[in-house]
């Protein structure tokens, strides 16, 4: 249990970490700090429970890929948190124009560089806090 609160702190820290970071035609914002604390957790969330189902069931291919697999899902999951957080939580998030304009190049390419720099953020915060 502790393990999981862990995993959702860090995730939540390295997305507000992230949202300060990354330009905004990358990852957008807007709205008050209780919004972005919802957000934050919500994406913990996301990363301590959905992640690793996801990652169990795409093994397969992330072997014939050589991982390469994962980073799609690691996009795939930044875009699924965008559209939840516009139409399940009404708040406003968006990730390279996505959910508002639709799925683009650039939606995909800042859901690309989001999932890495996510990666990145939340191993060096975890090498930070141990379990």
């Amino acid at each position: 249990m502790k393990g999981l609160v862990i995993n959702i702190a860090v995730s939540a820290i390295a997305f507000v970490i992230l949202l300060y970071v990354l330009p905004t035609t990358m990852l957008s914002f807007e709205g008050e700090t209780p919004q972005l604390i919802i957000l934050a957790i919500g994406v913990g969330v996301v990363n301590a429970l959905i992640k690793p189902v996801i990652k169990v069931l795409t093994f397969p291919i992330s072997l014939l890929t050589l991982g390469l697999s994962g980073l799609v899902v690691n996009a795939a999951l930044v875009l699924v948190i965008a559209w939840g957080a516009q139409n399940m939580a009404k708040i406003d998030l968006t990730v390279g124009g996505f959910p508002t304009s639709g799925v683009t190049a650039d939606t995909i390419l800042a859901a690309v560089v989001v999932a890495v720099a996510m990666s990145v953020v939340t191993t060096i915060i975890g090498l930070v806090v141990h379990d």
